[in-house]
């Protein structure tokens, strides 16, 4: 399939068999589509379209989606391939793709490509994240695959091996026009999941990766200014996991969610400078969470609560758990995570699902009011 293909609509609509509200289901087809990275946007054009992956044609590229009209668009064309990963430019015009060891910088408008960065030999890159100055940041971690049973994207097979391992890794600044790319912090551990802020460009998290309860500590932040790091939502009791930490929209507030030593699940956010903290907890279990910035949180269940729940701040207090709609995701690979994320405006929720035996995208408009929405009972 040649970069340039036009698909028609797979969008389909149905009603939840929990709440009612209708979902759209975006894709339709057999192989896995989905969306970015819960940490990065994928709406572009003014909201009108979004970005996505898919593994048409045996071979995983990037597509977007006219969400009126539901046509959908290849921009890529890369032949035997398992994975990507992108991020968007700041002005929505940019997409930053990773192929295999190289970051390739796609125009949108004339899907035109152009390498702007060749990972060096013996290390493999990591998340991609683009910087509010334009910069797109990643991370390189010495690749141990000859050494280790390695298989991160499909069950974390190796996950403890390789944080006990302690890998070179490296967070570099590579610049968008494929100018000169810069170290800016290196250590021996298992560095992943680069955020960097949407407003303030000298400000980035990263994570020491590994079984959250077993890091020396999950959330750090970089000041890529003078290379200056610290710990950001210091663990409030022993074996305490945090993690999946994002940005709110404002730069300099990031969203997590955790699970306290007795079991109980939370959602939390926290300023870069660790003031501001506040924390929701709830009693089921999650893989993720994701915050508008404003007034809203969701959380994907996981185990026998495979819904997602939305809590809604009323002054000081968040309403909820309330069942949004139903989810029925296997969580089995990477691309089948839910990974739900809010659009800018906060009316709709984007996720991925497995519930039919494939990956596909699904977004639902978000009621104004959830009252009537059932709480959800455990």
């Amino acid at each position: 399939m040649a970069k340039g293909t036009v698909w028609p609509s797979e969008s389909k609509v149905y009603r939840d068999r929990i709440t009612g509200l209708p979902v759209t289901q975006l894709t339709d087809y057999k192989a896995h589509s989905h969306h970015l990275y819960f940490t990065e946007s994928g709406w572009y054009d003014g909201g009108r379209r979004l970005l996505f992956m898919s593994d048409r044609g045996n071979s995983t590229n990037l597509f977007t989606i006219h969400l009126e009209s539901g046509e959908m668009t290849q921009l890529t064309e890369y032949e035997d391939n398992h994975y990507l990963d992108a991020c968007l430019s700041p002005d929505g015009t940019v997409a930053y793709v990773k192929v295999r060891s190289a970051i390739v910088a796609l125009d949108l408008n004339s899907l035109e490509e152009k390498t702007i960065y060749e990972c060096p030999q013996g290390f493999q890159i990591g998340n991609l994240s683009c910087a509010a100055d334009g910069s797109v940041m990643t991370c390189l971690q010495e690749d141990l695959s000859h050494r280790l049973d390695l298989d991160l994207g499909n069950g974390y097979v190796g996950h403890r091996e390789l944080m006990e391992a302690a890998p070179v890794s490296r967070i570099i600044r590579v610049q968008s026009d494929g100018g000169q790319a810069q170290a800016v912090f290196e250590d021996r551990c298992f560095i992943t999941h680069i955020n960097a802020s949407p407003t303030e460009p000298w400000l980035l998290t990263f994570c020491h990766e590994g079984p959250w309860q077993l890091v020396d500590h999950r959330i750090w932040g970089l000041d890529l200014r003078t290379g200056g790091t610290w710990k950001i939502r210091e663990r409030l009791e022993p074996r305490e996991k945090v993690g999946h930490e994002f940005f709110y929209p404002d730069g300099v507030t990031i969203g997590y969610h955790g699970f306290r030593e007795n079991g109980t699940n939370f959602f939390g956010s926290i300023r870069y400078d660790n003031t501001g903290m506040e924390e929701t907890d709830f009693s089921f279990d999650t893989w993720h969470s994701h915050a508008d910035g404003i007034s809203q949180t969701v959380v994907d269940g996981k185990g026998d609560v495979k819904t997602l729940c939305l809590w809604r701040k009323q002054g000081a207090d968040y309403d909820g758990p309330r069942v949004l709609c139903e989810l029925r995701c296997s969580f089995h690979s990477q691309k089948v995570h839910a990974h739900p994320r809010f659009d800018a405006a906060g009316e709709h929720l984007l996720f991925t699902s497995d519930r039919n035996g494939y990956g596909n995208l699904y977004l639902i408009k978000l009621p104004k009011d959830i009252s009537n929405l059932p709480k959800l009972e455990r």
